[in-house]
């Protein structure tokens, strides 16, 4: 048998999962604070805000399935879980979604 030294190969293919967000995102820039409870609270930037989570920029370490409390302005505490983490950036997902009305005071120009 003579070999032509091609070789093929079988595999399946799932599409891509484009939108995988539950609930739409908006752009902003809020100061905030965030902390694992007590006094450890540390000056943040929100930069990306859903009722399901919102993305940081913070100097202070966040590691990964940690829980932390979220401190927004007009709605307060928030608790959320660090579902991913950089050096200067986080993202989170609430432990109770914000409620619209919420959301909408927080996207407000």
């Amino acid at each position: 048998m003579v070999s032509s030294g091609k070789r093929s190969f079988t595999a399946e293919f799932e599409p891509a999962v484009l939108g995988r967000r539950r609930s739409p995102r908006a752009p902003v820039s809020l100061d905030a604070r965030v902390g694992r409870g007590g006094l450890d609270r540390a000056l943040c930037k929100v930069v990306d805000l859903s009722l399901n989570g919102a993305k940081i920029e913070t100097f202070s370490e966040l590691r990964r399935d940690s829980v932390i409390w979220l401190t927004l302005p007009r709605v307060g505490h928030w608790a959320a879980r660090v579902v991913w983490s950089t050096d200067f950036e986080a993202g989170l997902e609430f432990q109770i979604a914000l409620t619209e009305e919420d959301f909408e005071a927080l996207t407000a120009s």
